[in-house]
């Protein structure tokens, strides 16, 4: 759950906080890297696991995780610090796999298990017996009992129980998976299947022994700051409210140019021209019937669930930039010698800066986790600084993109402005599992004349894997500042046709 402090969290921040004081101070880096296990894990007696081994070797890799390094090879001495020269570049980009099961950390959970708890009261109908279509079901002591045997999982004796006797197991990081990506190895641990993973990370924040990571690049940032030149920041609007109540937008600003950037932007500037140019193409080419719907772009693991599932329908995705691109492109226009770090709180992000036509304008992706190991690591409290400069890129439309609807909402004004009388049919999904549905009734003709937004986060951008508060209480702080927002809508020529992204 977001925004609740565990363990698994401090954990987290604790190998990130490690990593960036090294990125800041250290004069002897591999040592040092070296030594984060024992930091994190200094005395005999074990937090977190059965014994202290497990709980620093699970550190190792975690380390290497935050450093942008690979896991180790199960079967092969691997140094933790191994392939560390090559990641000290502060141009290395990450290397898929982006999110990873540790090995070491997964506690192997059963998946889709049955069992009949102590609720049981051996009633006389014995309805779980009779609704079994394999038998598997028989009285052992006075309860009922499955043989897991010959049980095919199909729950029909769950749902007929009178007392709820009959539980489900599920693991959770399985079930939060909208594209059945986790799947098992030969020992029962989960790995993920890279060719259906979408990195949208609601695996790793919904493992409840932290046995998932995903990469960071926050040593390689911080390495490249300390170089001087301009480093500039964009940051998603889903930031606030992320960093305490009274971390103002003013205050997150000041923080950041206090941490070394020499420019912030909002990232919902490239949401208010996805926004314009979205509602110029469901108006120009859905209502005239040139392609039957129109899917937003601005979510990743979304627009990648479409693409690479549902090829049949790639024509009616979007080749608006993502807010993220867009904005960058846009700075590098007036800073072209410029480093631009995307902060905000998606893990799909990552991946999406990875791509050929992305890396030259994005260098850094960084979540609003790892920005706040930065703040710690500096001894910086956004919600303790002096007042900066307000924000005054974007307009309430893009704003609201943090949220669930909010992309669909914007582009819905857009076109009630630009294109009065028009009737604008809206759908929007969350959740990968939910986004693959709507898809599917896409295909199937049933979202003629829609405008779709897919999020693959439920809740939106608020929910993503990188985000440090509940998602009800982010919603609220978005829809602040976009009550706040000096203007409502972008202006209807704020259109970028050259920076719209090649098909591919």
């Amino acid at each position: 759950m977001r925004g609740l402090h565990t363990q698994v969290s401090e954990i987290r921040k604790n190998i990130f906080v490690e990593i960036a004081r090294i990125a800041y101070e250290s004069d002897n880096v591999k040592e040092d890297i070296a030594a984060i296990p024992y930091n994190v894990s200094p005395d005999e007696t074990p937090r977190f696991r059965e014994s202290i081994y497990r709980e620093r070797a699970v550190s190792v890799e975690r380390t290497r995780l935050a450093m942008g390094l690979s896991l180790r090879p199960q079967n092969k001495p691997v140094h933790l610090t191994s392939g560390l020269e090559e990641s000290t570049i502060d141009e290395v980009y990450y290397e898929p796999p982006l999110m990873q099961v540790i090995p070491s950390a997964c506690n192997a959970c059963e998946d889709n298990v049955y069992e009949v708890s102590n609720l049981c009261r051996n009633c006389i109908s014995h309805q779980c017996m009779e609704i079994c279509p394999r038998e598997a079901i028989s009285l052992k002591e006075g309860q009922a009992f499955i043989d897991q045997s010959k049980c095919i999982r199909c729950g029909k004796c769950k749902s007929v129980c009178p007392y709820d006797a009959i539980g489900r197991r599920v693991r959770p990081c399985s079930i939060v998976c909208g594209v059945k990506a986790i799947e098992s190895d030969q020992f029962g641990r989960a790995v993920i299947n890279q060719d259906k993973c979408l990195s949208c990370g609601m695996c790793m924040v919904s493992c409840p022994f932290g046995a998932i990571a995903d990469k960071s690049q926050i040593f390689q940032l911080i390495r490249s700051m300390k170089k001087g030149g301009e480093v500039i920041a964009e940051i998603a609007p889903a930031y606030v409210g992320q960093f305490g109540d009274k971390a103002t937008p003013e205050k997150i600003h000041a923080a950041l140019r206090e941490l070394g950037f020499t420019h912030v932007y909002e990232v919902a500037l490239g949401a208010d021209i996805g926004a314009v140019t979205e509602a110029h193409d469901y108006v120009q080419n859905v209502k005239t019937g040139k392609v039957p719907f129109l899917l937003t772009s601005c979510c990743p693991a979304w627009a990648m669930l479409a693409k690479t599932q549902f090829p049949e329908i790639i024509d009616s995705v979007s080749k608006e930039l993502t807010p993220m691109v867009a904005t960058a492109r846009s700075i590098k226009k007036e800073h072209p010698n410029a480093k631009v770090v995307f902060i905000g709180p998606c893990a799909a992000k990552k991946l999406e800066a990875m791509r050929t036509s992305v890396r030259s304008d994005v260098d850094f992706v960084i979540t609003f986790e790892e920005l706040d190991a930065m703040f710690t690591a500096r001894g910086i409290d956004p919600a303790a600084m002096e007042g900066g400069t307000h924000l005054h890129d974007a307009t309430a439309a893009g704003r609201g993109y943090g949220v669930s609807g909010g992309v669909a909402g914007a582009i819905e004004k857009c076109i009630n402005e630009y294109y009065p009388g028009t009737e604008v049919l809206i759908e929007h999904a969350e959740g990968l599992d939910e986004c693959r549905k709507i898809l599917m009734l896409a295909k199937a003709g049933k979202k003629n004349g829609y405008l779709i937004e897919g999020m693959g986060c439920p809740g939106g951008c608020v929910a993503g894997a990188g985000t440090l508060i509940p998602v009800a209480s982010a919603k609220k702080e978005v829809q602040k500042i976009v009550n706040g927002s000096s203007r409502a809508l972008p202006d209807k020529e704020l259109r970028q046709i050259d920076l719209r992204e090649d098909d591919e």
